[in-house]
């Protein structure tokens, strides 16, 4: 039986709070790692109104526009299903790719579920930190994205608006499989 190909997809997201549910996730940016022009990007109307002050500041986002402008959630998360199924194609498995990704992958699970009942990524998620930490030997404190920055040196930088920090963490992702062939076992 052939393995099928992975399909290594970046994807970020900007939300209202700190755990989904209780909290809105408000844009998904996702992005091909390989192909980072091959991208996906919406905004989402809130769920609730419940909001920590920091993290809205940190998107500058508003509640009130999104429930005007933003997509039904879960007709973004029917586009963003759809998106990944055909970046993965019939013969890709696609990989959720996050910098801190349980955080960005528990809001798109999260969604995913409460609105389709399935996650096409599955049950799991690749960390980009992690994978900076296996990778370099550092500590945990050392995998700060403007640490990792600094050690690797990426053209493009993080901004808190998801389509580009999908396509930086992409570059991240990039740079540290560059560090030494990961072989395939």
């Amino acid at each position: 039986m052939s393995q099928k190909r992975e399909v290594y997809i970046s994807v970020d997201v900007e939300t209202s709070g700190p755990i989904p549910g209780v909290y809105s996730m408000l844009t998904i940016g996702a992005c091909n790692v390989y192909n980072p022009e091959q991208v996906f990007s919406c905004e989402l109307k809130p769920i609730s109104d419940n909001v920590d002050p920091e993290a809205l500041a940190v998107t500058g986002l508003s509640l009130e526009t999104l429930a005007l402008e933003g997509l039904n959630p879960e007709a973004a998360m029917l586009q963003f299903q759809g998106w990944v199924e055909r970046v993965a194609g019939a013969d890709g498995v696609p990989v959720f790719v996050g910098l801190n990704a349980p955080f960005d992958w528990s809001f798109i699970n999260y969604y995913f579920h409460y609105f389709l009942e399935s996650n096409p990524f599955g049950f799991a998620a690749l960390d980009i930190k992690a994978l900076y930490m296996g990778a370099t030997g550092s500590n945990w404190a050392g995998t700060r994205s403007s640490q990792m920055a600094a050690w690797l040196n990426p053209k493009s930088e993080g901004n808190h608006e998801a389509l580009d920090d999908a396509q930086y963490q992409a570059e991240i992702f990039r740079l540290i499989r560059a560090i030494r062939p990961f072989q395939q076992r």
